[in-house]
């Protein structure tokens, strides 16, 4: 069995920061991994769908978790390594055990469209041969089908698999599978900023978040607040973070955090293709909600400065 992992509170989906000739830009990628790690979070998950894994060659997708790994000191990395193919995810989760990958994250597979038995086998496979915490990630908008609930049931009854990222936009399908797998020892995450609070509320234990990436700390202040039942304070900070939630997907993630990312000075916002830029019409609209957050961050600290 394998050890476990605390899967509640916040855990970035970490871009993959590329330099001019499109290559991984290590650097950048090791200080933003210590810059999350720094305000709070409770995990990273690099090579996601937020990190590109789709456009990285295997070996890059290892290297890019063994980076993240070198550059943390006490946080767990869980480590995409999704994919249609299930011997290519089998091997990618090998190869992320082996570099030191404290979990997995296994989007469901795409393009097959398999049907929920052959979800289940996918699964256990991988479940049965690496002896890591594994989270099931559901996001029918990327996969063409849906995790339904019996068969994410069915999962959370295998010793490795851990949890499941909630991105169907579904709230009752999302409280279903909450309420039950209260007798397993089984996370369901929110995969979708505007839903963490919601989820929260009929059982999730966090989220992986794209808008972590950019206000970490807030973020974790909304999931500490909720997690600890303080649903006015959570429900404040939802709405401050609102409209970063909703300009984070006006184009196809992770095109609006990637140019959020530069903005901010974390890291450059280069796409590798199929994958552009942000398109100007919707910069502007960027530019001005980071500025009134950190307006805002910068108002409560003056404030609290003044308190003392």
């Amino acid at each position: 069995m394998s050890s476990p992992i605390d899967l509640s509170g916040v855990f970035p989906a970490m871009c993959t920061p590329f330099d001019d000739d499109r290559r991984i830009d290590f650097e950048t990628l090791q200080t933003d991994a210590q810059r999350l790690e720094a305000a709070g979070v409770d995990g990273l998950v690099p090579v996601g769908s937020t990190g590109e894994s789709a456009t990285l060659t295997h070996d890059e997708h290892v290297r890019v978790v063994e980076a993240v790994i070198e550059a943390v000191d006490d946080v767990p990395v869980i480590a995409g390594t999704g994919s249609n193919n299930t011997r290519e995810a089998l091997e990618l989760s090998e190869r992320a055990a082996d570099a030191g990958a404290d979990g997995l994250l296994l989007i469901s597979p795409y393009y097959n469209k398999p049907e929920q038995r052959g979800l289940v086998e996918h699964f256990r496979t991988i479940a049965d041969a690496v002896d890591l915490p594994q989270i099931v990630y559901n996001v029918p908008s990327r996969t063409g089908r849906n995790i339904e609930p019996d068969t994410a049931v069915e999962l959370a009854s295998h010793e490795n698999i851990a949890g499941y990222k909630a991105a169907s936009g579904d709230l009752g399908q999302i409280g279903e599978i909450a309420e039950r797998t209260t007798d397993e020892d089984f996370a369901v995450l929110s995969g979708d900023d505007a839903l963490t609070l919601p989820t929260i509320s009929v059982g999730g234990t966090g989220t992986i978040s794209v808008a972590a990436n950019i206000e970490p700390e807030r973020t974790c202040a909304m999931v500490g607040a909720a997690l600890d039942g303080d649903y006015a304070r959570a429900r404040n900070l939802h709405h401050e973070l609102g409209p970063l939630f909703r300009g984070l997907f006006v184009e196809t993630n992770p095109i609006p955090v990637k140019e959020a990312m530069q903005i901010r000075g974390y890291g450059p916002a280069r796409m590798r293709s199929p994958l552009s830029r942000l398109a100007d019409e919707y910069r502007e609209d960027l530019e001005t909600v980071l500025a009134d957050l950190e307006r805002e961050s910068t108002e409560v600290a003056d404030a609290a400065e003044g308190d003392r």
